[in-house]
């Protein structure tokens, strides 16, 4: 199977958040009747945010999202499939939600039509291109409406927890056997977890920091 345009990286707890956040994507290209071409979308932290926003726009401050293009500084940037990164503190979406009274699905969506829409070429440095990238930005927002509502039920529909089986009989009364593979824990350590995601999102959002271009990555302020 090849690989899909739009992917995810994330922690384990926000992996249900693919198909909607793949939608919002699709819809924001749409609008601006563009192609997908290798789109990925890492939700991280604040630490990782602040170091890429640190390293690559001199900001020594958690932001809330960054977008790494790919192809920007190309002749033909704007006729080309969009590709690019897309990196989202989920702290920020928890804190801007409550800020700005919204549900953490609106603010996740409205920062993925914001990265995407600069991965289409639109920036907000000067006074036109703002008032230009505000506008599609709203209408995009509108647009997503429903998709936002899609985040939201799967960020709060809870796990499945799998049942345990019950042992056979004659498993019960002969005790349980020792294994070599019962003498390691089969999941990691949730702080092994967390390094393992640190280190997939930084790896993930590294190419794109190495082809984003001349200009650079590109930020909500």
């Amino acid at each position: 199977m090849g690989r899909m345009p739009v992917s995810l990286t994330a922690p384990a707890p926000f992996a249900k958040l693919d198909a909607p956040l793949r939608a919002v994507v699709r819809a924001v290209l749409a609008r601006e009747e563009r192609r997908a071409g290798e789109i990925a979308i890492v939700l991280a932290g604040d630490a990782e945010l602040r170091e890429l926003n640190r390293a690559w726009r001199g900001i020594d401050r958690a932001t809330d999202v960054i977008s790494f293009a790919y192809d920007e500084d190309e002749p033909d940037a704007g006729t080309r499939p969009v590709g690019g990164d897309l990196v989202i503190s989920m702290e920020r979406v928890a804190e801007q939600a409550k800020r700005y009274r919204v549900t953490p699905g609106a603010e996740l969506a409205r920062l993925v039509v914001h990265g995407t829409l600069h991965l289409c070429g639109h920036d907000h440095v000067g006074a036109g291109e703002r008032t230009v990238m505000r506008e599609r930005e709203a209408g995009a927002v509108r647009a997503v409406r429903a998709m936002a509502k899609r985040l939201d039920a799967a960020w709060s529909r809870p796990r499945r927890a799998a049942k345990p089986k019950r042992a056979p009989a004659s498993a019960r009364r002969a005790g349980p056997k020792r294994t070599a593979t019962s003498r390691r824990t089969a999941v990691a350590p949730a702080a092994k977890r967390s390094s393992a995601t640190k280190r997939t999102a930084k790896k993930r959002a590294a190419p794109a920091r190495a082809r984003s271009g001349r200009r650079g990555p590109h930020g909500s302020a």
